[in-house]
């Protein structure tokens, strides 16, 4: 049955026939009549004898429950029952119990893909004999989407900045810098000997207070004032300054003297064969700086198809601009709500607990996952629009094709019938009301191949991007050390920043 869990509707209502549900095609009718507003209307018929078996059944849960003097929990006879309670109570009972489980048989026997709760009406049998009722339910509406055929979305080039290569590798050689005396004024990136008195109100602060500091120029390290005046300083220099404290709720200022007693640049060594054997796991320069170009085109190629995938769903809800239903929505919402307090429960925080260690209030969460519940509402409807438009709909070949799929993904490489448990698999689903359920989700990924196949791509100047740039470049060697290993993670978080 884990399979079996895998297709659910998408913001909607899942009707799925319970185990165990009595009855024959003679026994129980049901029609479908088609209403307004996305709505249809379910007649179920029950006759006499089919009911009754509810009705006994009712009994039995009956006697478990009231206490007959003479009798233990659950014996007293359906007779005796009937002259205490009435006779009506059991059909009441029955008809509470078992009219959800014929509805959903109903359902799926119609195939019909509700989205919200029904809304049931005995219209005949309360007190004896065969019984009828309404079911009144909203359902996926059928929208027609155009433009989805000429799409264009914006991503991050990812073509490799020979640039960004150049500052991993001048980062990578400042690692083993040396630090030279110059006679020049100092700039960002040199290094300066100081001593420095800081005081506030005549008051020497001591934190702020050192002699004979290394203070690597250009790094902002106390207060912005400290940068700025050291620049274009020369070795000899007594600098004199106010400051803005840091503390914001701190009027006075602070006051700085420095004494600039050296300034040194740093040396990198050069990038040659012997500095990246001695250094790195590469034998040449030439290899050092090809992994680099490859690591560096492998975290782009990744960030921008990240936000391709993203920017297409987006663009693809976007298609839908009328109103969709409260009950998707909501249903939506509550979904995305249970599922992150259930990963939380497993880790042990509480949802309250989580909202306040990342400062969001209970209303910024609940407004968040209604925004994205709306998305995901409106990229549901619109892709099942393109997969209809278009003829992508799941035929029998491709949902065989997935569940065999899942049977070989779930034998974990032991030896498996595929077909024949995919079709075993294939009647459970249909018997339980799941299988319209995966051939959506199989439609709707379909569409969404289709649909990225033809988007258009563009970088943030407007020039147009070759998908075929989204392809991972092959490793330099098979042995040869990840980029990432030589210092890249900065300048991942900074094209990620310069990016986003």
């Amino acid at each position: 049955m884990a399979v079996l869990r895998s297709w659910s509707r998408s913001g909607g209502a899942t009707a799925v026939v319970p185990r165990g549900c009595t009855g024959t095609l003679a026994a129980v009718h049901s029609s479908v009549e088609t209403l307004t507003d996305n709505r249809v209307r379910l007649t179920v018929e029950l006759d006499e004898a089919e009911f009754e078996t509810q009705v006994e059944a009712a009994f039995k849960r009956i006697a478990r429950e009231v206490r007959i003097p003479g009798f233990r929990p659950g014996k007293a006879p359906r007779r005796l029952l009937e002259a205490q309670l009435g006779p009506v109570a059991g059909r009441a009972e029955a008809l509470r119990a078992s009219l959800p489980d014929y509805y959903a048989r109903a359902v799926v026997e119609h195939d019909i893909d509700v989205i919200d709760a029904p809304r049931i009406e005995v219209t005949e049998g309360s007190e004896a004999g065969p019984v009828s009722f309404e079911a009144v339910v909203d359902v996926r509406p059928a929208i027609l989407v155009s433009g989805y055929d000429e799409l264009s979305v914006q991503i991050p080039s990812p073509a490799v900045d020979e640039d960004e290569v150049v500052a991993e590798i001048d980062r990578f050689r400042t690692q083993f810098a040396e630090l030279a005396p110059v006679k020049r004024a100092a700039v960002d990136g040199d290094h300066l000997t100081i001593d420095i008195t800081g005081t506030l109100g005549g008051e020497t602060i001591d934190g702020l207070t050192t002699s004979d500091y290394d203070y690597l120029l250009g790094t902002g390290a106390v207060v912005p004032e400290i940068d700025e005046n050291l620049r274009g300083s020369t070795a000899g220099d007594i600098l004199e300054f106010l400051a803005s404290h840091p503390d914001p709720e701190e009027d006075q200022k602070l006051r700085f003297r420095v004494l600039v007693k050296e300034v040194q640049e740093a040396v990198l060594p050069d990038l040659d064969d012997e500095f990246v054997g001695a250094n790195t796991e590469f034998d040449t320069a030439e290899e050092f700086r090809a992994a680099l170009e490859t690591g560096q085109a492998r975290t782009r190629v990744m960030y921008a198809e990240s936000v391709r995938r993203e920017a297409i769903a987006s663009a693809v809800a976007g298609l839908i601009t009328e109103e969709v239903p409260e009950a998707m929505i909501s249903s939506e919402v509550e979904a995305r709500r249970e599922g992150l307090t259930r990963d939380l429960a497993q880790r042990g925080y509480e949802l309250d607990d989580y909202l306040d260690s990342i400062g969001q209030s209970r209303e910024e969460f609940e407004g968040g996952l209604r925004l994205s519940a709306d998305r995901s509402v409106k990229l549901d409807l619109a892709l099942r629009a393109v997969a209809l438009a278009e003829g992508l709909e799941a035929d029998d070949e491709a949902v065989d094709a997935e569940l065999e799929q899942a049977v070989l993904a779930a034998s974990n490489g032991a030896e498996v019938d595929a077909a024949a448990e995919a079709a075993r698999l294939r009647d459970a689903l249909a018997s339980s009301g799941q299988l319209s359920d995966m051939r959506s989700q199989i439609s709707k990924r379909t569409a969404l191949e289709w649909i990225t196949e033809r988007v258009e791509l563009v970088d943030p100047d407007g020039e147009v991007i070759d998908p075929e740039l989204l392809r991972l470049p092959a490793d330099v060697g098979e042995d040869a050390e990840s980029p990432q290993d030589v210092d890249t993670d900065q300048a991942q978080d900074e094209q990620a920043q310069d990016e986003s």
